[in-house]
């Protein structure tokens, strides 16, 4: 089964994550981060914008973004790829 989330809702998701480890933001201020990261249709974000300059993206465990023939590919990390085999908790 496909679970989709949108914008909104990784939000507010990562809201409540960050809620959990003692932090305090709000979903407001994550979307922000998400469009600044990720970009929206009107105005492309840092990711984008690097991969245009044919820069490669690295988030420590989480994976890297690159360029594959004019598609982003992501290349999941170590932790990401430990996690979904469940090999972590």
């Amino acid at each position: 089964m496909e679970l989709l989330v949108d914008r909104s809702a990784l939000a507010e998701a990562t809201a409540r994550k960050t809620a959990e480890h003692g932090g305090q933001v709000s979903a407001e201020d994550v979307e922000r981060v998400l469009e600044a990261l990720f970009g929206t249709v009107a105005d492309a974000g840092a990711l984008a914008e690097a991969l245009r300059r044919d820069q490669s993206v690295s988030l420590m465990g989480f994976g890297s973004f690159h360029l594959e023939n004019g598609t982003a590919v992501l290349r999941p990390g170590q932790a990401l790829t430990e996690y979904l085999n469940g090999d972590v908790d």
